[in-house]
């Protein structure tokens, strides 16, 4: 018995359990055949409904859903959010199961843009529960299972649809059945007693697992938290308090405690905080450069996903060939896995070399997109989208190690999440202008050929921006050089 409260109050009882959950939730055999599914006998829909009617949906929806449910996370302490998230993907895996009309689909669509938006509580919840020095391998362990469970779902259901091992409906159940499982984990995961923003008094650690006198320290950056402020009014010492804490913690967080803590004072100082911090962590002109590619390149990235399978089907009709779209998933979320992977083990200055990188490789990007649109060969698609895959994972994953570097606070989600409204809300705009029936309504060439220009727009502006940083390091390092002291004096003054 002492053992198995040992395990879980261990910091891998939590996080063994959220690998469990993100990878039965991420098994979805029939994801990589998708539009295939849709358009095919079984919903028997148009190419032109599901591109431009159905999938635009999903964009607007999760732009309107992300701060909302950013805000609801911290305030329910991630775990409900967790276990909503897979409520909303047995929803919408059972709508995209058993409905055919267009508007059963666009709300299969809004219930799917709320799974995703939910994703900052699953990303969120490990930092909650385990220590800070536990945070890099809690993290990779839910990335790397994750992906692992990307491709085991693209394996599977390459192998089900070619040698029709199952029926596409029959599939779905499949989904289903794996998504049942990820619920019943979810509800198993602990309760965090604290939180970022409003449950912060929960526990004599903050959010990211500092103490007291950190917390204490960690306020000179930032603004006081609301339990500072009740500690000066107070006129208690700090041993005291954290006995008070102490106490609280033993006897479980009542209901009233709750509702004192997210009181309207309490959701005022929230937001005045959110907005403090967003001016201080976005203060720093080199991580606003990196968060601009984010913003950019993610926004292309999602479009481009989100279509890509409208373009094969597009260059090769699956009636008269045998697709490979879960294969071709497969390995580019295992390449894409090592040259994210990779990035810990390279020795490169990024804060010089870092823009031209990201340049450079959106340039070969931007190449893949143009080879994909316009060379009309299935297997030079499937090629180019591996590429471009690998290179939007290299540079997203040297983005995100870049700006955790330029924090002064930790507020990561923070500005992850301003991050991603922003590639969302350009999203919008191209969704709205170019996708969406309402707007131009263009087929699936000229789109991608708006993709492949959106992202040599963004290779050649962060090329120029990377080249000027370089010229200033170097022009830096030769004006804080020291002469040499063997060179005569002559060459000294006509140097300068």
């Amino acid at each position: 018995m002492e053992a198995v409260k040992r395990w879980r109050s261990d910091w891998r009882y939590p996080t063994t359990l959220l690998c469990i959950y993100g990878f039965f939730s991420t098994v979805k055999p029939m994801e990589p055949f998708i539009i295939l599914y849709m358009t095919g006998p079984d919903k028997n829909l148009t190419t032109e409904e599901v591109n431009n009617q159905i999938l635009p949906v999903w964009t607007y929806s999760y732009l309107a859903v992300l701060v909302p449910v950013f805000l609801l996370t911290d305030w329910l302490r991630y775990k409900p959010v967790v276990v909503f998230q897979c409520v909303m993907l047995f929803i919408t895996t059972a709508m995209l199961l058993w409905t055919r009309s267009v508007p059963a689909l666009q709300a299969m669509e809004f219930f799917y843009s709320l799974v995703t938006a939910c994703d900052v509580a699953y990303f969120s919840y490990i930092y909650s529960v385990v220590d800070q020095k536990r945070y890099r391998k809690a993290t990779s362990y839910c990335r790397s299972v994750q992906l692992l469970g990307y491709t085991v779902g693209s394996v599977l259901g390459q192998l089900l649809v070619s040698f029709h091992l199952m029926s596409n409906n029959n599939i779905m159940v499949l989904t289903l059945v794996l998504t049942a499982i990820a619920l019943l984990v979810s509800c198993l995961l602990p309760m965090p007693r604290q939180s970022m923003f409003f449950h912060r008094e929960q526990n004599t650690k903050s959010w990211n697992g500092v103490g007291t006198t950190d917390v204490a320290e960690h306020a000179s950056t930032s603004m006081k938290s609301l339990e500072e402020i009740k500690e000066e009014k107070m006129d208690k010492s700090i041993e005291s308090v954290e006995d008070t804490i102490r106490a609280k913690e033993e006897e479980g967080p009542k209901d009233e405690d709750l509702k004192e803590s997210v009181g309207s004072q309490s959701c005022g100082q929230v937001l005045l905080q959110l907005w403090r911090d967003f001016r201080q962590c976005y203060s720093s002109r080199q991580l606003l450069y990196w968060s601009l590619w984010w913003a950019m390149a993610t926004c292309g990235y999602n479009q481009t996903t989100n279509y890509v399978q409208v373009l094969w089907d597009h260059v090769q009709p699956s009636q008269n060939f045998s697709i490979y779209n879960g294969g071709v998933e497969a390995v580019s979320s295992l390449l894409s896995a090592g040259a994210a992977y990779s990035v810990g083990f390279t020795e490169v200055r990024w804060e010089k070399w870092g823009e031209l990188t990201l340049g450079g490789f959106s340039g070969l990007g931007a190449a893949a997109l143009f080879l994909m649109t316009f060379i009309g060969n299935i297997w030079v698609c499937y090629v180019g989208y591996i590429i471009f895959k690998c290179m939007y994972m290299l540079l997203i994953t040297i983005a995100m190690y870049q700006i955790a570097a330029d924090l002064t606070m930790e507020r990561y989600a923070l500005v992850f999440g301003m991050n991603n409204f922003g590639s969302l809300a350009l999203q919008t705009i191209i969704t709205a202008v170019v996708v969406d029936s309402g707007g131009l309504g263009l087929a699936i060439i000229p789109q991608f050929t708006i993709y492949a220009s959106y992202f040599s727009l963004i290779a050649v502006v962060f090329s120029l921006r990377g080249l000027f940083t370089v010229w200033t390091a170097q022009r830096n390092q030769t004006e804080t050089t020291p002469p040499d002291k063997n060179e005569p004096p002559d060459s000294i003054e006509h140097r300068l």
